[in-house]
C-alpha cells in the first residue's frame, strides 16, 4: 500500500512562501515611496528656492550652486540661447558658446532624457569626463524667448526611475522654463 500524502503541508509551506513574497514586495513598495517622497520633497525645494532667486544672477546662482546641495547633485550645467547668443552657465561662471551648439544637443534628446553614461555630455565641461549619471532637461520656448538645456551630473551610476523621475525633472525644468522667461524678458 502507499503512503497518505500530507496535503495541508504543502499548501502551509505554499502559503508560507507566498507571504514571503508578498512582505518582500511591500518592503520593496515602501522604500519606493520613501525615495519618490524625497526626491519629491527635493524638486519642491528647489523650485522654491529658484522663486525666491530676486534676480538673474541669484537665480543662475541658485541653479549651479544651491540645486547641487538640495537635489544632492555632482555637477550642474545650464546652455542657454537668449537673444540669438549662446550662454553656458556653470558653478565657475558664465562662458559664451556658439548656440548651434545647444541647438544640436537639444535636437537628440527627449523633454527629459535620464541615463547612465562612461562619460558626460560635452556641455559639462572638463567635469564630463567624471559624470556617470546625468539627466538633461530641455527647456524649450518660442523664440524671441529664451530656450536652453539643464545638465544634472552624478559622479556615480544612479538608479534612474524613468517613469517617475522624468515627472519631477519635467516639473523642474518647466519651473526653470518660466523664471528663465521671466528674467531675460523683463530686462
Amino acid at each position: 500500500m502507499g503512503g497518505v500524502i500530507s496535503f495541508e503541508e504543502c499548501a502551509v509551506a505554499r502559503l508560507r512562501d507566498r507571504l514571503g513574497a508578498a512582505e518582500s514586495a511591500n518592503e520593496d513598495l515602501l522604500a519606493f515611496a520613501r525615495g519618490h517622497s524625497g526626491a519629491t520633497a527635493s524638486i519642491q525645494a528647489a523650485v522654491l528656492a529658484l522663486i525666491d532667486a530676486d534676480g538673474l544672477d541669484a537665480m543662475f546662482e541658485t541653479v549651479t550652486n544651491q540645486w547641487r546641495t538640495i537635489l544632492r547633485l555632482d555637477h550642474v550645467a545650464l546652455a542657454l540661447v537668449a537673444d540669438g547668443q549662446g550662454f553656458l552657465v556653470h558653478a565657475g561662471g558664465v562662458e559664451t558658446i556658439e548656440p548651434r551648439i545647444i541647438d544640436r544637443a537639444i535636437a537628440r534628446l527627449d523633454r527629459v532624457t535620464l541615463r547612465t553614461v562612461n562619460r558626460g555630455h560635452p556641455l559639462f565641461g572638463h567635469f564630463a569626463w567624471h559624470i556617470r549619471s546625468e539627466a538633461m532637461l530641455v527647456l524649450p520656448a518660442e523664440a524671441p524667448l529664451p530656450y536652453g538645456l539643464l545638465l544634472l551630473g552624478q559622479e556615480s551610476e544612479a538608479c534612474l526611475d524613468a517613469r517617475h523621475g522624468t515627472q519631477l525633472l519635467g516639473f523642474l525644468g518647466a519651473s526653470l522654463g518660466a523664471m528663465l522667461r521671466r528674467w531675460l524678458t523683463d530686462l
